[in-house]
């Protein structure tokens, strides 16, 4: 096993070695998902055969809208529920090695792999500090034993406040330490949701889109921030759908359609790969991934003016 934190450049040379494909091995995986499936009536979100997750790796899952990203996310943390098989093998994940499959997303947390949302969650009436340290494990009031020992209880509860700081300080959130959290910016929710993450010392954080919408001026900061996460040896698994981005911190891809893995691979691979961009939009296979996307943004917005000067 190699030791983490990695070097990036060895990372990389050890994906380069993998077969790109879905499903593919890794030569360290953090997490391994089979056969999960969930369907909602008669359509099915996720059907997913093989996947797994490297260790101390920042894998980007893309796909088009609707492709059953953030399910996947759901089932993997406890938020959700697998359809009963029939006819296959039964769905099962591990992460650590240990099995996840019936696991709630309390002690999945509480395991090592934490996630963010789509939406943050940040709590609007408690401050930015107490935002932090609801975030901590092993809080004093979950044991009745070190709750009702105040010399316990007092020394946790400063490691915690003290381990709060440490990560304000790192997100450049320290200054707002006592303002109400609904007082904060998207951005800045976004980036507290992240440090409130870290709170427990994860072994795996999953982020569900983290740049959606953060201001232009906080986003350069975020990506410096998921890298740090690797750097020291955490696991990243993102939903992104900025194709730059994805392109820029990014060690692997995992690409999603209709519920599938469709692909995987380095990211330059991946955005050039002509059955990934036709998931996408079904044709434009002498296209970059990003141009694609990025062409359809401005024509969306543009298409938002129009209609406003109406």
């Amino acid at each position: 096993m190699t030791s983490y934190p990695y070097d990036r450049a060895e990372l990389r040379a050890s994906l380069a070695q993998i077969e790109q494909r879905p499903g593919a091995p890794k030569p360290d995986p953090i997490l391994v998902a089979d056969n999960v499936v969930r369907r909602f009536g008669g359509m099915t979100a996720v059907d997913v055969d093989h996947v797994e997750v490297q260790r101390g790796a920042i894998t980007a899952l893309i796909g088009p809208n609707g492709a059953g990203k953030t399910t996947f996310f759901n089932l993997l943390t406890g938020f959700d529920k697998p359809t009963p098989a029939t006819g296959r093998d039964k769905a099962s994940w591990s992460f650590n090695g240990k099995s996840f499959t019936t696991t709630s997303a309390t002690k999945v947390a509480r395991s090592g792999m934490i996630r963010t949302f789509q939406l943050t969650k940040a709590l609007t009436r408690m401050t930015v500090l107490e935002n932090m340290l609801i975030g901590a494990a092993n809080q004093p009031g979950e044991n009745l034993f070190v709750g009702l020992v105040k010399p316990l209880w007092a020394k946790r509860e400063r490691e915690n406040v003290e381990r709060a700081e440490e990560l304000l300080k790192r997100f450049k959130l320290d200054a707002k330490r006592n303002d109400m959290a609904g007082g904060l910016s998207g951005g800045q929710k976004k980036l507290l949701e992240m440090a409130r993450a870290l709170m427990s010392n994860p072994s795996m954080i999953m982020l569900d889109e983290p740049m959606a919408g953060v201001n232009p001026a906080l986003t350069q900061s975020l990506l410096e921030h998921i890298e740090q996460l690797r750097d020291d040896g955490t696991t990243v698994l993102f939903v992104e759908h900025d194709m730059h981005m994805v392109r820029h911190i990014s060690d692997w891809v995992v690409v999603m359609a209709q519920g599938r893995i469709i692909a995987e691979g380095l990211p330059e691979d991946v955005m050039t790969s002509p059955a990934v961009i036709d998931a996408y939009l079904g044709a434009h296979h002498d296209q970059d991934l990003g141009d694609v996307i990025n062409t359809q943004m401005m024509r969306a917005i543009e298409d938002e003016i129009k209609e406003e000067a109406r």
